[in-house]
């Protein structure tokens, strides 16, 4: 019963990560939601034999079992799926949902599609046809999914929760993040400064100053900024906490990333490796508050031509 990564394009063109139902995950959905609707549908012929009885029958109770069968087989679904935003009683216990291949809720034509061709591949040969696309499609689909064009997403799973990753500003250089520009820098330039921030507990220390250098050089010259007196890896986590002030999200001062990079303990140096002309980060504030002295002086960043610019590489 194990669900898949899929991906969605979403009308405004943002790509988003979605686990797809499994094939088990929705053989057994669908089994839960046949076996509630023969139990309905054994209540309504009991109901429909003992009205039967009474009054001996006749065309009119045929055609109210007949009207009775086609919505509990067939309206169920496609009423269930529209109202309560592409779920059934089985997906709902199942944590599925049904949506479109945008990712928007389906509304009543997609569910009466999937109904109608339920005929297809569930009904005619059984649960063959059914069975044999979740199998071999690539989004794990049947018929129905197809025509309709909709897709059923896992909507929970034994997985925690994401929480939001915050990068604040290193203690002592709160001044120098309020001064970056980093409007230049792409969504792109971010997401790469952001996986190795939160990666760098995994790498040795001169593995991770190479890459620090690699990722600060280019960022350095867009900003059009020569290399601060400061680590690569600091400069980067910098430009980090900028970047989400800039465009939103969290605001610098909250929880920090797998690093470390709240203020420092009492010992400093936020965990970096020691690269010789580069001085650890300040140790932040004692739990007894800022010294008399006061945080060290930020960084005042230069204007310099981009070929300028640039960190040393470890010797």
């Amino acid at each position: 019963m194990q669900s898949q990564q899929g991906k969605l394009v979403t009308p405004e063109a943002v790509v988003l990560q979605v686990p797809h139902a499994g094939p088990g995950t929705r053989i057994a959905a669908r089994g839960l939601d046949m076996l509630l609707q023969s139990i309905v549908l054994v209540i309504f012929d009991i109901a429909i034999a003992i009205a039967a009885r009474g009054d001996g029958g006749g065309v009119a109770l045929v055609v109210i079992d007949l009207v009775g069968a086609f919505l509990v087989v067939f309206g169920y679904p496609a009423i269930m799926e529209t109202t309560w935003r592409g779920r059934t009683l089985g997906k709902a216990a199942f944590g599925l949902r049904v949506v479109t291949r945008q990712g928007a809720p389906i509304r009543f034509r997609h569910a009466a599609i999937r109904s109608a061709l339920y005929l297809v591949d569930g009904i005619l040969l059984g649960p063959t046809i059914g069975i044999l696309c979740l199998l071999l499609t690539r989004d794990t689909v049947r018929v129905g999914d197809m025509v309709a064009g909709t897709i059923v997403i896992r909507e929970r799973s034994g997985a925690t929760l994401p929480t939001a990753m915050t990068f604040p500003a290193p203690y002592g250089y709160e001044d120098y993040v309020a001064t970056l520009d980093v409007s230049v820098l792409t969504s792109d330039d971010y997401s790469l400064i952001r996986g190795y921030l939160l990666r760098t507990p995994r790498f040795a220390p001169q593995v991770r100053y190479s890459l620090a250098v690699e990722l600060a050089n280019p960022v350095a010259a867009k900003l059009r900024l020569t290399a601060p007196a400061m680590h690569p890896e600091a400069f980067l986590m910098c430009v980090a906490a900028a970047s989400q002030r800039r465009y939103g999200g969290p605001w610098g001062y909250g929880p920090a990333v797998a690093g470390g990079y709240g203020p420092a303990p009492a010992a400093g140096g936020y965990g970096l490796p020691p690269v010789a002309g580069y001085p650890p980060l300040p140790a932040g504030p004692s739990p007894a508050g800022p010294s008399p002295a006061g945080p060290p002086p930020a960084v005042v960043p230069t204007l310099v031509p981009p070929e300028d610019s640039g960190f040393a590489p470890p010797s």
